[in-house]
């Protein structure tokens, strides 16, 4: 064996023992990512396995109140009015949460995460067809349910709102140049029309009203927050101190609960309305959402 032979020898054995090696390594870190993965998947059923349970149970304490009340207004005849509506209430209350007892449950990192994929497509958008920072939620063409809304996003700094016929596709290439940009459907529609829809009486017209109801429907209905306090800060102008954001950071694009708001505020007024949010300075809250209508009829 030559000299040059054999100080390649032991080269090459040592290249296969690392190769090796690292190839022990990667089987290993995928054996842990299956086990990783599997108890993940046990994790989430168990979790709706207990939701499931908890509104089992919860059905049937409502039900047990219910033959039981009904059972005294049976046995005593001066109570019997007021044992059988509350033995009725309890049953029909026991029937609903039995029967809407959703089977599937999705956690807020999901919706975290799909919202997330989304928000960096359309980040990357604005960034490279080089558009604005201005947001803004437009009464968009009509639909079979009234006045869409559109978020628009403007290519010029001096821009001017299109027609709400433009509206109506992606890219908004009206003949002026000031009116252009592009036009996404708001994450924030969806939410807006589930919200008026199960709104008790009719959705308010009056600014300070309605940001107390687009408020105590992001937090109570949709749980999109811990909590939305709106504040007047003059006739054209509301902002809303938000905390405990399901969805993480607020100031990215078309974030969920600034794009209801905007969505909200643009419908029930029948107006333009510009968007801004930031984070808070202080404990008071976590994010501001300002939303303005100034000069937007």
């Amino acid at each position: 064996m030559s000299e040059s032979e054999a100080r390649d020898q032991p080269m090459e054995s040592g290249e296969a023992e690392t190769e090796a090696e690292a190839t022990a390594e990667a089987s290993e870190l995928a054996a842990q990512v299956d086990v990783l993965q599997e108890e993940n998947q046990r994790l989430r059923e168990e979790y709706a396995r207990a939701r499931r349970t908890q509104y089992r149970r919860t059905a049937l304490a409502l039900a047990a109140v219910g033959v039981l009340a009904t059972l005294g207004g049976v046995a005593l005849p001066d109570s019997r009015t007021v044992l059988l509506a509350l033995g009725g209430t309890g049953l029909f209350a026991a029937a609903l949460t039995r029967y809407l007892t959703p089977e599937q449950f999705i956690s807020a990192s999901v919706g975290e995460g799909i919202y997330g994929s989304l928000a960096a497509t359309e980040a990357a958008l604005v960034t490279e067809l080089g558009l604005q920072d201005e947001r803004l939620y437009l009464p968009g063409p009509e639909t079979p349910n009234g006045v869409s809304i559109r978020l628009f996003v403007p290519q010029q700094s001096e821009y001017k709102r299109p027609d709400p016929s433009a509206l109506d596709t992606v890219f908004v290439l009206t003949d002026n140049e000031a009116e252009r940009g592009v036009a996404l459907h708001p994450s924030g529609g969806p939410l807006f029309d589930e919200f008026r829809r199960t709104l008790s009486g009719t959705l308010a017209d009056e600014p300070g009203t309605l940001a107390t109801q687009l408020a105590d429907g992001l937090v109570e209905q949709f749980e999109l927050a811990r909590s939305a306090t709106p504040e007047r800060t003059d006739d054209e102008q509301v902002t809303f101190a938000i905390s405990g954001s399901a969805y993480g950071a607020i100031d990215r694009i078309d974030h969920p609960v600034a794009s209801f708001l905007g969505v909200g505020i643009a419908a029930g007024l029948e107006r333009a309305v510009t968007v801004e949010t930031r984070a808070a300075d202080g404990d008071r809250a976590d994010f501001l959402v300002t939303c303005s209508w100034a000069n937007s009829a």
